[in-house]
């Protein structure tokens, strides 16, 4: 496919065998936490402390990769750790160690973000970014397709047999790794500096970044404020009715919808401009969540995760396209690892949030807040006022 070039495709194969792995375990790991004690309050800072964890480290190895000069080390490492995560979680089912697997899994997620996605902006123009990154997701987003369904089958053939799964999901990990091996370091690529990189030295880039750069994060760590983990989704489809296969089913058929949206909305958002496909995303989310915090009907469900698919495509990629648009070229993996690192923060409060107004005011009451919240934070990208070359 034109503007789509080698480097691309093995980036997004090595996404494709990596989501396959993680999301077989992903829509079955509330149940199996709840099943060994895990409340929902609990669940919900699992999650939004693996989601920090994995921030925090993309700060830090973004601004490596360029402060080294170097990418493809830190993709490959990357994925190598995530890989690992999968049999460990095996080994044991005590809870403190799932925390520890998964966190594992999200550090890994942390070393490659920036230098891959730093990859995937040279291998673009400003005006193929949408695409380029549309293509990624879309082809990430199929392993999330192909990962539930492997697991909807297996535990077909073999009901609540989680532990087996962990030891199946290292397949496709592996796999990953390997593809890695593929991959060149780009010739010219040269450091930015040789200084040593302290940990959190990838905040200092805030204080210089571009002021188009800052308002653009600034809204969109105001809406992962309210954007919990997709777990809760989940779990609202189990509290009405739902049995365990249908509940991955439909985690499947909304994967589905992502994969194959994100890339021509990635395309159509090089056409119209990435600030109007965000926009367009966020406020498909709000009435998603205004739905889901209306709606007890199983199949109204299903319609309501065909729209957050068509959220997830238009934003996801476009986000971090929009990003990298705006700042210097030396400076994307910075950027948009210190953008990730503020977002996983983000979230790990918003999950945490929506665990707590769960539990104290129901189910309804969490989705019907983040939805008004997600209509402020729409009505902020409306007023916001744009500056030339902002990529939007």
């Amino acid at each position: 496919m034109k503007n789509i070039s080698r480097t691309v495709w093995i980036l997004s194969l090595i996404s494709l065998f990596t989501d396959t792995a993680s999301e077989m375990l992903y829509p079955i790991m509330p149940i199996y936490l709840k099943s060994i004690g895990f409340s929902i309050v609990l669940i919900g800072i699992l999650e939004g402390v693996a989601e920090a964890t994995a921030g925090l480290s993309k700060g830090y190895f973004g601004k490596r990769s360029d402060v080294t000069g170097k990418r493809v080390p830190f993709v490959q490492i990357g994925y190598a750790f995530s890989a690992m995560s999968k049999p460990m979680m095996a080994v044991f089912i005590y809870p403190l160690w799932i925390f520890f697997a998964r966190t594992i899994d999200r550090f890994g997620k942390g070393i490659r973000t920036g230098a891959r996605d730093a990859i995937l902006s040279e291998e673009a123009t400003p005006e193929t970014k949408g695409k380029v990154f549309g293509f990624h997701r879309s082809m990430d987003t199929l392993g999330a397709v192909l990962g539930p369904s492997l697991a909807l089958l297996y535990l077909y053939l073999y009901p609540e047999d989680y532990k087996t799964l962990f030891y199946l999901a290292f397949i496709p990990g592996l796999l990953a790794v390997g593809a890695s091996f593929f991959l060149k370091e780009k010739k010219g690529t040269v450091p930015t500096e040789k200084k040593r990189t302290p940990f959190f030295s990838f905040l200092n880039y805030w204080k210089v970044s571009p002021v188009m750069y800052r308002k653009v994060v600034i809204g969109l760590l105001a809406f992962t404020l309210f954007n919990s983990s997709d777990v809760f989704l989940l779990l609202k489809a189990k509290q009405s009715g739902a049995s365990d296969s249908v509940i991955i089913g439909i985690y499947i058929f909304y994967n589905l919808v992502y994969a194959t949206f994100a890339f021509p909305l990635g395309i159509l958002a090089d056409r119209i401009g990435l600030k109007k496909m965000l926009m367009s995303g966020i406020g498909i989310f709000a009435i998603v969540y205004f739905g889901m915090g209306f709606n007890h009907n199983i199949y109204v469900f299903m319609g309501l995760f065909a729209l957050y698919g068509i959220y997830a495509a238009a934003t996801e990629g476009v986000s971090k396209a929009w990003i990298s648009n705006i700042t210097d070229k030396n400076d994307i993996a910075t950027a948009i690892g210190t953008y990730s690192a503020f977002q996983s923060v983000c979230a790990m409060l918003a999950s945490s949030l929506a665990g707590l107004i769960w539990y104290q005011f129901g189910s309804d009451a969490t989705f019907i807040v983040t939805g008004t919240a997600s209509v402020l934070i729409l009505l902020y990208f409306v007023f916001m006022t744009n500056e030339k070359n902002n990529g939007a």
